[in-house]
């Protein structure tokens, strides 16, 4: 996890000189596509970034690569991908793109996914604006850390999906035609086997809408910097307990790609 203070991080030499960015995006399992719409961009593979989690095999889906440029009229830095728990890596470390967002000056931070969907009304294909988590890895990026300036480490999450935003995607979402589910709540789990039924239904029963592997630290990260997230999982498949490989779940991607990127691009123009 490295030492308690190496929570807020300086810019990494690979990206001295790419300059200031508004927004940060984190583009899950077969959306890195979106980053394509980029313009004015500069592209560093994960692998040059010196502190970022890197893994032997990066996950299929992923291209392991950040891209900063113009996009919807804001000054972008959108990874390609992110690291996971399942990875062996502890909560501190794949949180690190919300904490290079930060030190690159972003303050709003857009996380994507793709996600079981575990609440009956949910659909491939659905896209879904996250209004809450819960947290199911048995970690915390925030463990060890003493907080600002070795303050308070007690960081609130009532709004760690910030209402204003999502009241301004679902504004987007109505003015580009998007089809969006307004809310639901996203389980994070460690990974990387897919839920077995009874998982499921623990997972309905206790409240949650959808289902993956990743955002949750990069959220609680984010927040944690003072950061303001937005939070939008891409139904993939039902979550059921049934035979799926993960090539249905970048298909799904890909045939979403095209409606999250207008969605993206209309929430950034009204930022």
């Amino acid at each position: 996890m490295g030492s308690t203070d190496d929570f807020e991080i300086a810019v990494p030499s690979a990206l001295a000189g790419v300059g200031a960015v508004d927004v940060a995006l984190v583009l899950g399992s077969g959306l890195s596509g979106l980053a394509d719409a980029i313009t004015d961009a500069t592209v560093v593979p994960f692998g040059d970034i010196e502190g970022f989690p890197q893994s032997e095999r990066q996950v299929v889906g992923h291209a392991g690569k950040l891209v900063i440029g113009m996009l919807g009229g804001q000054r972008v830095a959108a990874f390609q991908g992110r690291v996971h728990r399942y990875q062996g890596f502890s909560a501190r470390q794949v949180s690190y793109p919300s904490r290079l967002a930060h030190a690159l000056g972003a303050r709003t931070l857009i996380v994507t996914n793709a996600a079981g969907g575990v609440s009956p009304h949910l659909r491939p294909g659905d896209l879904l604006l996250i209004s809450d988590h819960i947290n199911l890895l048995g970690d915390n990026p925030l463990v060890g850390w003493p907080g600002p300036e070795g303050g308070n480490p007690f960081i609130p999450m009532r709004d760690a999906y910030d209402p204003a935003l999502r009241a301004l995607a679902i504004a987007a979402a109505a003015e580009t035609g998007v089809k969006l589910v307004p809310e639901g709540v996203y389980a994070g789990l460690l990974g990387p086997t897919y839920e077995t039924p009874a998982e499921v239904a623990y997972l309905h029963g206790i409240g949650a809408d959808v289902v993956g592997m990743s955002t949750v630290p990069e959220v609680i990260a984010a927040r944690a910097l003072g950061m303001r997230v937005l939070g939008l999982s891409l139904v993939t498949n039902v979550a059921a307990g049934v035979e799926l490989a993960h090539q249905e779940v970048l298909d799904v991607g890909r045939r979403a790609a095209v409606d999250m990127s207008r969605l993206l691009v209309a929430i950034l123009d009204r930022l």
